[in-house]
């Protein structure tokens, strides 16, 4: 009869000793014999009618190192569920060398598994959290240039004889020149679409009367300003590119002329809406960036609360189990090394409080993702790559993607991922005080990008 014992090497870190009697396995070894002379294919013998001496003979002693690891796992596996132990990950074997087990000589046999626990820990108390949801108000200014980029977006374009202004579009070839303007042998040249305005103030008077087919020398650091270069030579595939020489060709000059603001824009803007009049058709878009706004918000409201879960939620972890079993995490096979785990262990463990957090407020709140959430999350996903609000699910073709993506085992787990975080953070923000602080629309996109510049560098 196989008997299991814990042993706590440290908090959280135990050694599950099992000792198997033959009595345990070998029944099952010699059931596995039988079947597998019932089904082998050996040249001199029917199918079936292989003796079990044969097979013994040929494959006992795999077959028999087999069962015994199998009989070992399911006592394990029982053990652990039988005990109610909260582990984490799967049991690591301790050393143990699979030459001692022969199946000429069966005996009892002892092995030792470790296990890392899962903590037990408290969540802070959200509605004592000091927390703020900023609101961006939609000024008269913000408005206007909105309407002014639309009715750029929805001009129509011209091809003007010459540049005349900042706001000419130029159709460019880069090619890459040295410092005397000769052509490099093998260098970069690459097409793009430039408005005037996106070079430096410098360079933009000597564009004023450019034509198609006349070519401008420059160098990237003078022609543009920091944050139109660094796109600029990302299309360009350079890492750095501040002193390098190109020459621009001139392959078309373009002006987009605005639409003009009557019923027919406002019909293709808000197809849904009897808009009228310049008046309704400010407030329409008002609301509508208001709502954008305001959905930004509340998402910023959402990262303060992943922070304060995070940062205000205490757990304790089997370090050395947890490194021991990252170290045996790796695709090819080959167990990662000591440098390799030390620098994935930070992220690695914080991914891991996040999920052991997420799963408590799931639990505790009963916030559950059911099958019907992910049909739905389908449709909406659909209605989204048709540009239409709505479409009824009862036409054949329409239940054929969504079951379709249903069978579909990565949609189905990254959906319920997703769906998971918005529940759980619809349910955390009913559970805060949040205090509605004015911002700017400047201060509120500066926070925003302070914040991501500190996670990417986190």
């Amino acid at each position: 009869m196989a008997t299991v014992t814990q042993q706590e090497v440290s908090p959280l870190h135990k050694h599950l000793n099992i000792t198997i009697a033959k009595e345990d396995y070998l029944p099952s070894f010699e059931k596995s014999l039988k079947d597998y002379s019932k089904k082998a294919n050996i040249p001199g013998f029917r199918k079936g009618m292989v003796p079990t001496g044969l097979i013994r003979k040929m494959y006992g002693n795999s077959l028999f190192v087999d069962e015994v690891l199998r009989t070992v796992d399911k006592q394990v596996s029982d053990y652990i569920q039988n005990e109610k132990l909260e582990i984490f990950a799967q049991p690591l074997p301790v050393e143990f060398n699979v030459t001692q087990l022969d199946v000429n000589k069966p005996d009892n046999y002892s092995f030792t598994f470790e296990v890392g626990m899962k903590p037990d820990f408290q969540l802070p108390d959200l509605a004592k959290e000091s927390v703020k949801r900023y609101k961006v108000e939609v000024t008269d200014e913000m408005l206007n240039e909105e309407i002014e980029k639309l009715r750029t977006r929805y001009g129509n374009m011209t091809e003007p004889e010459e540049v005349g202004s900042d706001e000419n579009v130029l159709n460019v070839t880069f090619t890459e020149t040295d410092a005397q303007g000769k052509e490099v042998e093998g260098g970069i040249i690459k097409d793009n679409s430039l408005l005037v305005k996106y070079f430096s103030e410098a360079i933009r008077p000597s564009l004023i009367g450019k034509k198609k087919d006349d070519v401008i020398q420059l160098q990237l650091n003078e022609a543009f300003d920091e944050k139109e270069r660094e796109w600029i030579v990302n299309d360009l595939g350079l890492e750095s590119a501040t002193d390098k020489h190109f020459k621009l060709l001139i392959t078309k000059v373009g002006l987009v002329e605005p639409r003009e603001l009557n019923e027919e824009l406002f019909k293709q803007l808000f197809p849904k809406d009897e808009i009228k009049t310049d008046e309704e058709f400010r407030e329409k878009l008002r609301s509508e960036l208001q709502a954008q706004w305001d959905n930004e918000s509340r998402n910023q409201l959402h990262h303060q609360l992943y922070h304060i879960l995070l940062e205000h939620t205490s757990i304790d972890f089997p370090a050395e189990f947890l490194k021991r079993w990252l170290k045996t995490q790796n695709q090819e096979g080959q167990q990662k090394t000591d440098e390799e785990v030390e620098e994935e262990f930070p992220t690695f463990i914080n991914q891991l409080k996040w999920t052991l957090i997420t799963d408590k407020l799931m639990g505790q709140n009963n916030i559950k993702v059911e099958q019907d959430d992910i049909r739905q999350f389908a449709k909406q996903q659909l209605l989204g790559y048709m540009g239409v609000s709505a479409m009824d699910e009862e036409q054949d073709w329409v239940r054929d993607y969504i079951d379709r993506m249903m069978k579909d085992r990565k949609y189905v787990e990254d959906a319920y991922n997703k769906l998971q975080t918005q529940k759980l953070f619809d349910w955390a923000e009913t559970q805060v005080n949040a205090v509605e602080t004015p911002i700017s629309k400047e201060e509120f996109i500066k926070m925003n990008e302070a914040h991501q510049h500190q996670h990417h560098e986190n």
